[in-house]
């Protein structure tokens, strides 16, 4: 199965995803209204650590989806699925909403990694970007210590990124 064949099944059973995109802020409301000013107290940061993770990685993945088909394959914004690129990221933003009201985000574990992710994958789209936009002829009249530069500084980002990712954090 490809992801396009993936993504084709799940719009064409859209019940599944609405279900899931919609339980995980629903669970963060609950927790919220159960949990009023014990956020950060132990059984209830790590239901939301759960929810964040829950809800970030597919927002992330929906986001970048998004990025990679508008820049890389131009497609139209009008061919935008709703289930797999709109849906995550409404759904991510609600929850993070909901989560922040009750609890610090430094207090919910893990969730400092997000930020290192974020980061190499932001790095990574703009290297695969500018490798896929600079053709051969156009290098030839660029100073080849810009090329090096510009990878050095991506490098860094990701490599920036990474340890983030890895870190024990606040």
């Amino acid at each position: 199965m490809t992801l396009r064949e993936f993504f084709d099944m799940l719009a064409n059973n859209p019940g599944i995803i609405i279900f899931l995109f919609l339980a995980i802020p629903l669970t963060a409301l609950l927790a919220w209204v159960l949990s009023q000013g014990e956020g950060y107290k132990s059984p209830w940061k790590y239901l939301y650590s759960a929810l964040v993770y829950l809800t970030t990685i597919p927002g992330i993945f929906a986001i970048t989806l998004s990025i990679y088909v508008f820049l890389f394959e131009k497609r139209s914004i009008f061919d935008t699925d709703i289930y797999t690129q709109i849906l995550p990221v409404l759904s991510m933003g609600i929850t993070l909403y909901l989560i922040q009201r009750n609890v610090r985000f430094d207090q919910i574990p893990g969730f400092h990694r997000l930020g290192g992710l974020i980061l190499i994958i932001t790095a990574l789209l703009c290297f695969m970007w500018v490798i896929d936009r600079t053709h051969i002829f156009v290098i030839s009249f660029i100073p080849f210590y810009y090329v090096i530069i510009g990878f050095v500084v991506m490098l860094l980002a990701i490599i920036y990124g990474w340890s983030r990712m890895y870190s024990e954090g606040k």
